[in-house]
């Protein structure tokens, strides 16, 4: 199934040092490979954290590269950033991470250890003006340890994204029965596929057809974007499909 409506507010498609798109054109064949799976808007968000550092040199090459993936395949591209955790974040003005054309900052919880400096930077990017938008909370140690706090997170407006590819148990059985849970009961709000790389490619269709088959009508707005008031007209959904 191709609607072409997807909208996925997290990837790494775009070349830019972290474990995502290695090449241009590794990153090309994501985006289009996404386009043909039904994907209208993607965002590419590297990694900014520990493990990936940031400046503005690699700031400007990432924005680069996205208007050339943008224009090698006629897909929606929009750059973001993965935002994971540290100190030095806390003394940066969070909106240079925003995800394009969004008040919202895409942020991870740690997958080890304490989630209390996730929500010092949450706060920090709601001091600026922004939504923090927490990723994969299914797959991190402290949410499943105790699977309160991510319903804790969401009660403070942070909308919580799950994985495509922990809906369909690519990351094991227990964040796969956390994903669902979250989807269930309403704590997450946004699906999004994580994609790096072929073998875990940007594409949400699979999941879709999954969780509309049992979520029904309401399953829609966890794909749609709406979850964080990106509203765009479906008229580019042609040019995105013959992109593919």
């Amino acid at each position: 199934m191709t609607p072409g409506w997807f909208v996925d507010l997290h990837s790494h498609v775009a070349p830019s040092g972290d474990d995502g798109a290695q090449s241009m054109d590794e990153g090309a064949e994501l985006c289009l490979a996404a386009a043909r799976h039904g994907t209208r808007t993607l965002f590419a968000t590297p990694h900014v954290g520990a493990h990936a550092e940031h400046d503005e040199e690699r700031e400007a090459l990432v924005a680069a590269r996205v208007e050339e993936l943008r224009d090698r395949t006629g897909l929606d591209l929009r750059l973001g950033w993965e935002l994971t955790p540290i100190p030095e974040l806390l003394d940066e003005d969070p909106r240079r991470y925003a995800l394009e054309g969004l008040d919202v900052v895409l942020m991870e919880v740690p997958f080890t250890g304490s989630a209390d400096l996730l929500v010092a930077l949450a706060e920090h990017s709601e001091a600026a003006g922004l939504t923090p938008l927490v990723a994969h909370p299914e797959r991190t140690e402290v949410v499943l340890e105790r699977p309160s706090l991510a319903a804790e997170l969401a009660e403070r407006g942070w909308p919580l994204q799950v994985n495509s590819s922990s809906l369909l148990g690519r990351h094991g059985p227990a964040r796969q029965a956390l994903g669902w849970q979250l989807l269930r009961d309403g704590t997450a709000t946004v699906v999004a596929s994580d994609g790096h790389r072929a073998t875990r490619p940007a594409q949400l269709d699979e999941a879709w057809e999954l969780v509309h088959a049992e979520l029904g009508p309401r399953s829609r707005r966890l794909f749609d974007g709406s979850a964080v008031g990106l509203h765009e007209p479906l008229e580019q959904s042609d040019r995105v499909l013959r992109a593919g």
